[in-house]
């Protein structure tokens, strides 16, 4: 879990580094101090569970175990990437780990994790949807909708919220009339717990706790977890909605050296092993970045490619995929060449 943390933090600060150079496009949404909730919450779950995240999303990638070197392609925009450079920074996806990515409009993939988690019952499978989400996102319609179903069918997801005080440069106060997150999920009769989302271990007995109530049939549970972003909103942000000292009084509680320094008093390793994770994970992320700016830019003759499903039809309980129509694809095509 300590490295998992450090090289989601090296790969931010490499990943600002780049944008700063103009090799990444588009937005860029900073984990920075938020490394626990996303390590703590994936080591709880089982490895075919279902992750779906927001938009501030490279953290749970590294955390679920994507390759440092295919998510900073991505982010290059490379046809090396995860997503083949089509995803982006916020669009960081890989579904062999069951990992369905990013979602840019705020709150929109809270219903879409409750309908995944509705399969899971369906076809009976012991798997769980961990959905993240900031407390921005809270106050969006969708929120209460996804939770309302959820509780209601008692779907096996559980709902994170990571409250990191600020939606964009809106305070909580400005943006909620409540504090505490889980009030919100109380309203409809579900079990929460609100974990230190600075604390590794915290985020993880919390999440660990979600998931097997989840796994027993007893249907969603929420987790909030209280954190706090060391950057801005994105690199655009030029934070001046809060102030130094509390920015100063939250690093002062970084995930990372709090849980190195946890390790080190246990004895479970020792500073210098620490000193060492450091430098071998600096050096994966200096490889990552070499292998992003080294890589093909995706072929323009693909630009439609990816973006249908093929059709498919069921015979009896096998299913039978269907060719795409020649047709449709060359309207598409020529939509897309326009």
């Amino acid at each position: 879990m300590y490295r998992r943390m450090v090289q989601i933090r090296h790969f931010e600060d490499h990943a600002a580094e780049a944008y700063a150079q103009a090799k990444v496009g588009g937005f860029l949404h900073l984990y920075i101090g938020e490394e626990a909730v996303a390590v703590g919450a994936l080591a709880a779950a089982h490895p075919n569970d279902h992750v779906l995240g927001h938009y501030r999303d490279h953290g749970y990638a590294l955390a679920r175990g994507c390759d440092p070197k295919r998510c900073m392609a991505e982010l290059f925009g490379r046809e090396t990437g995860l997503c083949h450079g089509r995803g982006g920074s916020m669009h960081l996806a890989e579904a062999s780990r069951n990992f369905w990515g990013g979602y840019a409009i705020v709150g929109s993939h809270i219903p879409i994790g409750a309908g995944m988690a509705y399969a899971m019952q369906y076809l009976q499978r012991e798997q769980v949807v961990l959905d993240f989400f900031g407390d921005g996102a809270t106050g969006n319609g969708i929120f209460h909708e996804g939770l309302n179903m959820a509780a209601l069918w008692d779907l096996p997801v559980v709902f994170i919220c990571e409250n990191n005080l600020y939606g964009m440069g809106a305070t909580l106060a400005e943006e909620s009339p409540v504090k505490d997150m889980i009030i919100k999920a109380e309203g409809y009769t579900m079990p929460s717990l609100q974990c230190d989302g600075m604390d590794v271990l915290s985020v993880y007995e919390a999440v660990q706790k979600a998931t097997e109530h989840c796994r027993s049939g007893k249907g969603p549970f929420f987790v909030e977890a209280l954190t706090y972003r060391f950057r801005g909103h994105s690199m655009a942000d030029p934070e001046l909605y809060r102030d130094k000292e509390e920015v100063r009084r939250w690093r002062a509680l970084d995930p990372i050296p709090r849980f190195g320094q946890f390790c080190v008093d246990r004895r479970i390793c020792s500073e210098q092993e620490l000193a060492q994770v450091a430098e071998d994970v600096e050096q994966e992320m200096l490889e990552a970045v070499r292998f992003a700016g080294s890589s093909p830019w995706p072929d323009p003759s693909t630009i439609d490619k990816w973006i249908y499903a093929k059709p498919i039809a069921t015979d009896g309980d096998a299913v039978v995929e269907q060719p795409a129509s020649a047709e449709v694809g060359a309207v598409h095509g020529a939509e897309a060449a326009r």
